[in-house]
Protein backbone atom coordinates (compact mmCIF):
# COMPACT_ATOMS: atom_id res chain seq x y z
CA UNK A 1 0.00 0.00 0.00
CA UNK A 2 1.58 3.33 -0.83
CA UNK A 3 2.35 6.00 1.54
CA UNK A 4 -1.08 8.35 0.77
CA UNK A 5 -2.88 5.55 0.84
CA UNK A 6 -2.30 5.33 4.55
CA UNK A 7 -2.21 8.72 4.95
CA UNK A 8 -5.83 8.99 3.40
CA UNK A 9 -7.04 6.68 6.06
CA UNK A 10 -6.24 8.94 8.82
CA UNK A 11 -2.62 9.09 9.28
CA UNK A 12 -1.75 6.05 11.41
CA UNK A 13 -1.30 3.05 9.32
CA UNK A 14 -3.35 0.11 9.73
CA UNK A 15 -1.76 -2.61 11.40
CA UNK A 16 -0.60 -4.57 8.05
CA UNK A 17 -0.20 -1.29 5.72
CA UNK A 18 2.73 -2.38 3.63
CA UNK A 19 2.29 -5.96 3.74
CA UNK A 20 1.76 -7.51 0.33
CA UNK A 21 -0.45 -10.78 0.31
CA UNK A 22 -0.79 -12.99 -2.95
CA UNK A 23 -4.30 -14.86 -2.25
CA UNK A 24 -4.03 -17.82 -4.42
CA UNK A 25 -7.08 -19.16 -3.03
CA UNK A 26 -11.30 -20.33 -3.73
CA UNK A 27 -14.41 -20.80 -1.89
CA UNK A 28 -14.21 -19.79 1.53
CA UNK A 29 -10.84 -21.05 3.81
CA UNK A 30 -8.40 -19.05 2.05
CA UNK A 31 -10.38 -16.62 0.58
CA UNK A 32 -11.69 -16.00 4.51
CA UNK A 33 -8.16 -15.78 5.33
CA UNK A 34 -7.06 -13.15 3.15
CA UNK A 35 -9.81 -10.98 4.01
CA UNK A 36 -8.93 -10.60 7.16
CA UNK A 37 -5.48 -9.80 6.42
CA UNK A 38 -6.86 -6.97 3.68
CA UNK A 39 -9.13 -6.04 6.56
CA UNK A 40 -6.47 -5.25 9.01
CA UNK A 41 -4.81 -2.90 6.13
CA UNK A 42 -2.18 -5.86 4.04
CA UNK A 43 -2.40 -4.65 0.02
CA UNK A 44 -4.21 -8.31 -0.87
CA UNK A 45 -4.01 -9.21 -4.19
CA UNK A 46 -6.54 -11.62 -5.30
CA UNK A 47 -5.22 -13.99 -8.01
CA UNK A 48 -7.95 -15.71 -9.97
CA UNK A 49 -8.73 -17.73 -12.65
CA UNK A 50 -9.84 -16.13 -16.48
CA UNK A 51 -12.73 -16.20 -17.49
CA UNK A 52 -14.83 -18.05 -14.43
CA UNK A 53 -12.61 -16.55 -11.82
CA UNK A 54 -12.79 -17.92 -7.52
CA UNK A 55 -15.46 -20.81 -7.76
CA UNK A 56 -17.76 -18.74 -5.58
CA UNK A 57 -18.24 -15.73 -7.83
CA UNK A 58 -21.11 -17.85 -9.67
CA UNK A 59 -21.57 -21.12 -8.48
CA UNK A 60 -22.13 -20.59 -4.32
CA UNK A 61 -24.82 -18.47 -2.67
CA UNK A 62 -28.00 -15.82 -3.65
CA UNK A 63 -26.48 -13.57 -6.60
CA UNK A 64 -27.29 -10.20 -6.61
CA UNK A 65 -27.61 -7.90 -10.05
CA UNK A 66 -24.04 -9.07 -11.11
CA UNK A 67 -22.40 -12.27 -11.63
CA UNK A 68 -21.34 -12.36 -8.16
CA UNK A 69 -22.92 -14.11 -5.54
CA UNK A 70 -23.07 -12.47 -1.91
CA UNK A 71 -20.75 -15.37 -0.21
CA UNK A 72 -18.35 -13.98 -3.09
CA UNK A 73 -18.80 -10.05 -1.93
CA UNK A 74 -18.65 -11.30 2.11
CA UNK A 75 -15.27 -12.74 1.29
CA UNK A 76 -13.19 -10.66 -0.82
CA UNK A 77 -13.33 -7.13 0.36
CA UNK A 78 -10.51 -5.41 0.66
CA UNK A 79 -8.96 -6.94 -2.33
CA UNK A 80 -7.63 -6.47 -5.51
CA UNK A 81 -8.04 -9.00 -8.55
CA UNK A 82 -5.93 -9.81 -11.20
CA UNK A 83 -7.08 -12.43 -14.00
CA UNK A 84 -3.90 -14.83 -14.34
CA UNK A 85 -3.86 -18.38 -16.30
CA UNK A 86 -1.02 -20.26 -13.71
CA UNK A 87 -1.33 -23.24 -16.27
CA UNK A 88 0.93 -20.92 -19.02
CA UNK A 89 4.12 -20.31 -19.14
CA UNK A 90 3.27 -16.88 -19.16
CA UNK A 91 1.31 -16.72 -16.18
CA UNK A 92 3.90 -18.50 -14.32
CA UNK A 93 6.29 -15.82 -15.24
CA UNK A 94 4.18 -13.32 -13.89
CA UNK A 95 2.87 -15.31 -11.03
CA UNK A 96 6.97 -15.02 -9.92
CA UNK A 97 7.32 -11.39 -10.79
CA UNK A 98 4.63 -10.57 -8.17
CA UNK A 99 6.44 -13.27 -5.48
CA UNK A 100 8.92 -11.22 -5.38
CA UNK A 101 7.67 -8.12 -4.11
CA UNK A 102 5.34 -10.53 -1.86
CA UNK A 103 5.43 -11.08 2.05
CA UNK A 104 2.90 -13.84 2.08
CA UNK A 105 1.25 -16.58 -0.80
CA UNK A 106 -2.16 -17.91 0.28
CA UNK A 107 -3.19 -21.04 -1.40
CA UNK A 108 -5.64 -23.83 -1.42
CA UNK A 109 -5.39 -26.05 -4.57
CA UNK A 110 -5.04 -29.60 -3.57
CA UNK A 111 -1.41 -30.24 -2.12
CA UNK A 112 1.13 -30.62 -4.45
CA UNK A 113 -0.68 -29.19 -7.31
CA UNK A 114 1.40 -25.90 -7.40
CA UNK A 115 4.41 -27.77 -7.06
CA UNK A 116 3.43 -29.67 -10.30
CA UNK A 117 2.77 -26.13 -11.53
CA UNK A 118 6.54 -25.39 -10.46
CA UNK A 119 5.21 -22.79 -8.08
CA UNK A 120 5.86 -24.69 -5.17
CA UNK A 121 7.43 -23.42 -1.63
CA UNK A 122 10.87 -24.86 -2.93
CA UNK A 123 10.46 -22.52 -6.32
CA UNK A 124 9.28 -19.27 -4.90
CA UNK A 125 11.34 -19.18 -2.15
CA UNK A 126 14.46 -19.03 -3.94
CA UNK A 127 13.10 -16.06 -5.96
CA UNK A 128 12.11 -14.15 -1.56
CA UNK A 129 13.66 -16.00 0.92
CA UNK A 130 11.58 -13.82 2.91
CA UNK A 131 8.29 -15.28 1.82
CA UNK A 132 5.51 -17.44 4.00
CA UNK A 133 3.92 -19.28 1.56
CA UNK A 134 0.63 -20.56 3.36
CA UNK A 135 -1.02 -24.06 2.15
CA UNK A 136 -4.76 -24.65 3.16
CA UNK A 137 -6.09 -28.16 2.88
CA UNK A 138 -8.28 -30.35 3.52
CA UNK A 139 -6.18 -32.98 5.50
CA UNK A 140 -3.17 -31.36 5.03
CA UNK A 141 0.10 -32.01 2.86
CA UNK A 142 1.50 -35.22 4.86
CA UNK A 143 -0.44 -38.78 6.13
CA UNK A 144 -2.68 -41.20 3.99
CA UNK A 145 -5.41 -38.88 3.25
CA UNK A 146 -3.69 -35.69 2.14
CA UNK A 147 -4.78 -36.26 -1.46
CA UNK A 148 -8.85 -36.69 -0.67
CA UNK A 149 -10.83 -33.70 -1.26
CA UNK A 150 -11.10 -31.01 1.26
CA UNK A 151 -13.99 -29.99 2.35
CA UNK A 152 -15.61 -28.88 5.97
CA UNK A 153 -18.21 -31.56 5.98
CA UNK A 154 -15.87 -33.92 5.75
CA UNK A 155 -13.18 -32.61 8.06
CA UNK A 156 -16.23 -32.89 10.61
CA UNK A 157 -17.09 -35.80 10.25
CA UNK A 158 -13.43 -37.69 10.10
CA UNK A 159 -12.44 -35.12 12.90
CA UNK A 160 -14.44 -36.63 15.25
CA UNK A 161 -17.12 -33.10 15.83
CA UNK A 162 -19.81 -35.08 14.18
CA UNK A 163 -19.67 -37.76 16.63
CA UNK A 164 -20.53 -35.28 19.67
CA UNK A 165 -22.98 -33.05 17.62
CA UNK A 166 -26.77 -33.52 17.53
CA UNK A 167 -28.94 -35.23 19.90
CA UNK A 168 -28.12 -38.56 21.42
CA UNK A 169 -29.73 -41.28 19.44
CA UNK A 170 -30.54 -39.05 16.28
CA UNK A 171 -28.72 -39.42 12.98
CA UNK A 172 -25.64 -38.02 12.01
CA UNK A 173 -25.65 -33.67 12.22
CA UNK A 174 -22.95 -31.28 11.28
CA UNK A 175 -22.19 -27.64 12.84
CA UNK A 176 -24.57 -25.52 11.45
CA UNK A 177 -21.46 -22.87 10.44
CA UNK A 178 -18.77 -24.26 8.47
CA UNK A 179 -16.65 -24.79 11.54
CA UNK A 180 -13.58 -26.22 9.82
CA UNK A 181 -12.91 -23.95 7.10
CA UNK A 182 -13.62 -20.66 9.03
CA UNK A 183 -11.76 -22.23 12.20
CA UNK A 184 -8.68 -23.02 9.83
CA UNK A 185 -9.09 -19.88 8.69
CA UNK A 186 -8.30 -18.26 11.58
CA UNK A 187 -5.45 -20.45 12.43
CA UNK A 188 -3.62 -19.94 9.27
CA UNK A 189 -3.64 -16.16 10.16
CA UNK A 190 -2.55 -16.44 13.48
CA UNK A 191 0.49 -18.77 11.72
CA UNK A 192 1.12 -16.69 8.95
CA UNK A 193 1.37 -13.39 10.97
CA UNK A 194 3.72 -14.85 13.24
CA UNK A 195 5.90 -15.90 10.50
CA UNK A 196 5.98 -12.27 9.22
CA UNK A 197 7.14 -11.11 12.23
CA UNK A 198 9.83 -13.83 12.31
CA UNK A 199 10.66 -13.19 8.61
CA UNK A 200 10.98 -9.49 9.36
CA UNK A 201 13.59 -10.41 12.15
CA UNK A 202 15.60 -12.68 9.98
CA UNK A 203 14.74 -12.59 6.46
CA UNK A 204 13.78 -15.87 6.15
CA UNK A 205 9.85 -17.25 5.48
CA UNK A 206 8.86 -20.74 5.53
CA UNK A 207 6.21 -22.40 4.97
CA UNK A 208 2.84 -22.66 6.93
CA UNK A 209 0.68 -26.25 5.86
CA UNK A 210 -2.80 -26.00 7.24
CA UNK A 211 -5.35 -28.64 7.37
CA UNK A 212 -9.61 -28.36 7.97
CA UNK A 213 -8.86 -31.65 9.75
CA UNK A 214 -6.31 -30.27 12.04
CA UNK A 215 -8.59 -27.66 13.29
CA UNK A 216 -11.37 -29.92 13.77
CA UNK A 217 -9.32 -31.96 16.30
CA UNK A 218 -8.30 -28.62 18.01
CA UNK A 219 -11.55 -27.69 18.59
CA UNK A 220 -12.43 -30.65 20.06
CA UNK A 221 -10.39 -30.13 23.30
CA UNK A 222 -12.90 -30.70 25.70
CA UNK A 223 -14.28 -33.46 24.32
CA UNK A 224 -10.90 -35.08 23.68
CA UNK A 225 -9.92 -34.89 26.96
CA UNK A 226 -13.03 -36.32 28.19
CA UNK A 227 -12.33 -38.95 26.30
CA UNK A 228 -8.38 -39.43 27.66
CA UNK A 229 -9.81 -39.19 31.17
CA UNK A 230 -12.73 -41.81 31.31
CA UNK A 231 -11.63 -44.13 28.57
CA UNK A 232 -15.37 -43.73 26.93
CA UNK A 233 -15.77 -41.83 23.53
CA UNK A 234 -18.03 -38.72 24.07
CA UNK A 235 -21.54 -38.54 22.70
CA UNK A 236 -24.00 -36.29 21.17
CA UNK A 237 -25.59 -33.69 24.57
CA UNK A 238 -27.93 -31.96 22.44
CA UNK A 239 -27.51 -28.81 24.07
CA UNK A 240 -26.29 -29.64 27.18
CA UNK A 241 -22.85 -29.58 28.39
CA UNK A 242 -20.78 -32.61 29.43
CA UNK A 243 -19.17 -30.85 32.40
CA UNK A 244 -21.46 -29.05 34.53
CA UNK A 245 -25.23 -28.70 34.49
CA UNK A 246 -27.66 -27.27 34.23
CA UNK A 247 -26.15 -25.39 31.04
CA UNK A 248 -28.86 -25.75 28.10
CA UNK A 249 -31.87 -25.21 26.93
CA UNK A 250 -35.01 -25.43 28.14
CA UNK A 251 -38.51 -25.62 27.45
CA UNK A 252 -40.65 -23.03 28.64
CA UNK A 253 -44.51 -21.97 27.94
CA UNK A 254 -43.63 -20.32 24.53
CA UNK A 255 -40.87 -21.88 22.69
CA UNK A 256 -37.10 -22.40 24.29
CA UNK A 257 -34.38 -20.35 26.12
CA UNK A 258 -30.88 -20.92 26.93
CA UNK A 259 -29.62 -20.88 30.84
CA UNK A 260 -26.30 -21.81 33.03
CA UNK A 261 -26.19 -22.27 36.60
CA UNK A 262 -22.73 -24.00 35.98
CA UNK A 263 -21.13 -23.44 39.54
CA UNK A 264 -22.13 -24.47 42.98
CA UNK A 265 -23.40 -20.85 43.89
CA UNK A 266 -25.76 -20.65 40.72
CA UNK A 267 -27.56 -23.62 41.22
CA UNK A 268 -28.13 -22.88 44.67
CA UNK A 269 -29.02 -19.64 43.61
CA UNK A 270 -31.44 -20.76 40.46
CA UNK A 271 -33.76 -23.08 42.98
CA UNK A 272 -34.27 -20.30 45.56
CA UNK A 273 -35.29 -17.82 42.28
CA UNK A 274 -37.40 -21.02 41.29
CA UNK A 275 -39.22 -21.41 44.84
CA UNK A 276 -37.76 -24.79 44.48
CA UNK A 277 -35.82 -25.34 47.62
CA UNK A 278 -36.34 -28.80 47.77
CA UNK A 279 -33.97 -29.26 44.76
CA UNK A 280 -30.57 -28.67 46.01
CA UNK A 281 -31.78 -31.50 49.14
CA UNK A 282 -32.20 -34.17 46.35
CA UNK A 283 -29.71 -36.55 46.01
CA UNK A 284 -29.42 -36.50 42.39
CA UNK A 285 -28.41 -33.02 42.20
CA UNK A 286 -26.71 -31.93 44.90
CA UNK A 287 -23.13 -31.84 43.16
CA UNK A 288 -22.35 -30.98 39.61
CA UNK A 289 -21.41 -34.58 39.01
CA UNK A 290 -24.77 -35.57 40.49
CA UNK A 291 -26.98 -33.09 38.32
CA UNK A 292 -24.43 -34.27 35.15
CA UNK A 293 -25.49 -38.26 35.84
CA UNK A 294 -29.04 -37.00 35.86
CA UNK A 295 -29.31 -34.25 33.59
CA UNK A 296 -32.80 -36.01 31.91
CA UNK A 297 -34.54 -36.01 35.39
CA UNK A 298 -32.79 -32.47 36.23
CA UNK A 299 -33.94 -30.93 32.49
CA UNK A 300 -37.51 -32.52 33.72
CA UNK A 301 -37.65 -31.23 37.02
CA UNK A 302 -36.42 -27.45 36.28
CA UNK A 303 -38.96 -27.33 33.31
CA UNK A 304 -41.82 -27.74 35.40
CA UNK A 305 -41.59 -24.58 36.73
CA UNK A 306 -40.26 -22.81 33.09
CA UNK A 307 -43.47 -23.90 31.84
CA UNK A 308 -45.31 -21.49 34.13
CA UNK A 309 -44.04 -18.45 32.09
CA UNK A 310 -42.67 -17.53 28.15
CA UNK A 311 -39.05 -17.24 28.00
CA UNK A 312 -38.57 -13.51 28.03
CA UNK A 313 -39.69 -13.73 31.34
CA UNK A 314 -37.71 -16.19 32.33
CA UNK A 315 -34.40 -14.84 30.20
CA UNK A 316 -35.31 -11.36 32.13
CA UNK A 317 -35.95 -12.65 35.75
CA UNK A 318 -32.88 -14.93 35.58
CA UNK A 319 -30.45 -11.89 34.07
CA UNK A 320 -31.81 -9.85 37.02
CA UNK A 321 -30.74 -12.18 39.84
CA UNK A 322 -27.07 -13.15 38.07
CA UNK A 323 -27.80 -16.18 36.36
CA UNK A 324 -26.67 -16.20 32.59
CA UNK A 325 -29.35 -16.80 30.12
CA UNK A 326 -30.21 -15.63 26.28
CA UNK A 327 -32.94 -16.21 24.12
CA UNK A 328 -32.52 -18.19 20.70
CA UNK A 329 -32.76 -15.54 17.71
CA UNK A 330 -32.55 -16.36 14.13
CA UNK A 331 -30.15 -14.97 12.00
CA UNK A 332 -33.08 -12.20 11.10
CA UNK A 333 -33.27 -11.55 14.81
CA UNK A 334 -30.02 -11.40 15.51
CA UNK A 335 -29.13 -8.88 12.97
CA UNK A 336 -31.57 -6.94 14.49
CA UNK A 337 -30.96 -6.98 17.99
CA UNK A 338 -29.68 -3.30 19.17
CA UNK A 339 -26.69 -5.57 20.68
CA UNK A 340 -25.48 -6.27 17.02
CA UNK A 341 -26.03 -2.87 15.38
CA UNK A 342 -23.96 -1.02 17.92
CA UNK A 343 -21.42 -3.29 17.50
CA UNK A 344 -21.51 -2.69 13.80
CA UNK A 345 -22.24 -6.51 12.98
CA UNK A 346 -23.81 -5.52 9.31
CA UNK A 347 -22.56 -2.87 7.11
CA UNK A 348 -23.48 -2.09 3.55
CA UNK A 349 -20.76 -1.40 1.54
CA UNK A 350 -20.16 0.54 -2.35
CA UNK A 351 -19.63 -2.18 -5.05
CA UNK A 352 -19.20 -0.94 -8.82
CA UNK A 353 -22.34 -3.13 -10.16
CA UNK A 354 -24.14 -3.83 -7.36
CA UNK A 355 -24.69 -0.73 -5.68
CA UNK A 356 -25.20 -1.46 -1.37
CA UNK A 357 -23.85 -4.65 -0.60
CA UNK A 358 -24.63 -6.27 2.82
CA UNK A 359 -21.33 -7.79 4.56
CA UNK A 360 -21.24 -8.74 7.99
CA UNK A 361 -18.65 -6.47 10.27
CA UNK A 362 -15.51 -7.00 12.23
CA UNK A 363 -15.55 -9.67 14.27
CA UNK A 364 -12.88 -7.81 16.67
CA UNK A 365 -12.70 -4.35 17.43
CA UNK A 366 -9.46 -1.86 17.66
CA UNK A 367 -9.58 1.09 18.86
CA UNK A 368 -6.51 2.79 17.30
CA UNK A 369 -6.55 1.46 14.01
CA UNK A 370 -9.92 0.74 13.27
CA UNK A 371 -10.44 -1.89 10.37
CA UNK A 372 -12.24 -0.45 6.95
CA UNK A 373 -13.62 -1.21 3.90
CA UNK A 374 -11.24 -0.08 1.79
CA UNK A 375 -12.05 -1.82 -1.60
CA UNK A 376 -14.75 -3.33 -2.38
CA UNK A 377 -14.96 -7.23 -3.58
CA UNK A 378 -13.23 -6.65 -6.43
CA UNK A 379 -14.39 -7.60 -10.72
CA UNK A 380 -12.65 -10.46 -12.05
CA UNK A 381 -9.46 -9.02 -12.91
CA UNK A 382 -10.39 -5.25 -12.42
CA UNK A 383 -6.45 -4.86 -11.05
CA UNK A 384 -4.13 -6.34 -13.65
CA UNK A 385 -3.18 -3.81 -15.44
CA UNK A 386 -2.79 -1.62 -12.17
CA UNK A 387 -0.67 -4.39 -10.29
CA UNK A 388 1.51 -5.42 -12.85
CA UNK A 389 2.23 -1.57 -13.30
CA UNK A 390 3.64 -1.45 -9.84
CA UNK A 391 5.80 -4.26 -10.34
CA UNK A 392 7.37 -2.65 -13.45
CA UNK A 393 5.44 -4.91 -15.80
CA UNK A 394 4.21 -2.91 -18.70
CA UNK A 395 4.71 -1.83 -22.66
CA UNK A 396 6.14 -4.26 -24.76
CA UNK A 397 6.54 -7.22 -21.68
CA UNK A 398 2.88 -7.06 -20.78
CA UNK A 399 1.76 -7.85 -24.50
CA UNK A 400 4.01 -9.96 -25.05
CA UNK A 401 2.65 -11.67 -21.75
CA UNK A 402 -0.84 -10.91 -23.03
CA UNK A 403 0.27 -12.71 -26.70
CA UNK A 404 1.33 -15.39 -24.68
CA UNK A 405 -1.81 -16.38 -22.77
CA UNK A 406 -0.66 -14.91 -19.39
CA UNK A 407 -4.14 -13.47 -19.06
CA UNK A 408 -6.27 -16.01 -20.55
CA UNK A 409 -7.28 -16.49 -24.02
Amino acid sequence: MSKQKVEEEGGRPLPLAGVRVLDISQVMAGPYACMLLGDLGADVIKIEPPGTGDQTRGAMGFKMKGADSLGFLNMNRNKRSVALDLKSDAGKEVLKALAKHADILVENYRPGALRRLGLGYDVLKEINPRLVYTSISGFGQTGPWADRPGFDLMAQAMSGVMSVTGYPDSPPVKAGVPVADIGCALFAVYATLAACIGARNTGQGQYIDAALFDTAMAFSVWDTCDWWGTGKPPQPLGTSNKMTAPYQAMACADGHFVMGANNQKLWMQLCRLLGRDELPDDARFTTIAQRLAHRAELQEELERTFRLHGKDHWVETLLANGIPAGPILSYPEAFASEHAQVRGMRMDIDHPVEGKVPNIGFAVKLSGTPQQVRRHPPLLGEHTGEVLEEIGIGGAQLARLREEGAFGP
